[in-house]
């Protein structure tokens, strides 16, 4: 599996299935938010919730499945789960609705939190038990922070951990950067371009925080 890092909470995600070359993309963003906007193909779109910054696939190409709700999916060999949770700390009346993604996928599991607001309940940590790799928000402001962050993921507890949606050189939206969220964490981060990996590849003991180069 290869994973890309686009920018904000928009990440590639590269695998073949059956001889099939399957590429998913999370959270597409558009131009206003000051990067490059992935005009890229896709076979497979997740969108958390419906803000600009994490909505536009009309800039994907081809004619991608695009995954927007809860519920259960199965594409081209891809097991995706939507978990109802919520983009603020106040039960959605602040800012409403957001959809965690799980993905299943040749023997890895992947979880993208979207822009969660608030710790995990029980329900939605019992659909997320086993997650090899997760894509967590740090930023705060319109998000968990760094503090809350570092509880998500001793709730999910997963192998790897991959920040996103925080302050980066051409980012217009005003969050914090990801020094805070290393510092709390406590894990000395692997800088990356791009991730390769497999099953046999995950960390057995220590888990691993793998900040992707932008």
């Amino acid at each position: 599996m290869n994973i890309t890092w686009l920018g904000h909470s928009c990440f590639k995600i590269e695998e073949k299935i059956s001889d099939k070359n399957i590429s998913i993309i999370t959270d597409p963003f558009t131009k206003e938010i000051g990067l490059k906007v992935p005009n890229i193909e896709a076979d497979i779109v997740s969108v958390s919730h419906d803000h600009h910054d994490h909505n536009n696939v009309s800039s994907l190409r081809g004619k991608p499945f695009v995954v927007d709700t809860a519920g259960e999916f199965d594409i081209s060999g891809v097991i995706i789960e939507g978990v109802r949770s919520y983009h603020d700390d106040k039960q959605g009346s602040d800012r409403g609705d957001n959809i965690i993604f799980r993905f299943d996928i040749e023997g890895l599991s992947l979880a993208h939190l979207g822009d969660l607001g608030d710790v995990l309940d029980n329900k939605q940590l019992e659909k997320l038990g086993g997650v090899d790799i997760l894509f967590i928000p740090v930023g705060g402001k319109y998000t968990i922070d760094a503090k809350k962050a570092v509880e998500v993921i001793s709730q999910i507890e997963p192998r790897i951990v991959i920040p996103m949606h925080y302050k980066t050189k051409d980012l217009k939206i005003d969050i914090e950067g990801v020094d805070k969220f290393i510092k709390e964490l406590g894990i000395e981060p692997n800088y990356e371009d791009k991730l390769k990996i497999n099953k046999k590849d995950l960390p057995t003991e220590d888990m691993r925080l793998i900040v992707f180069n932008i």
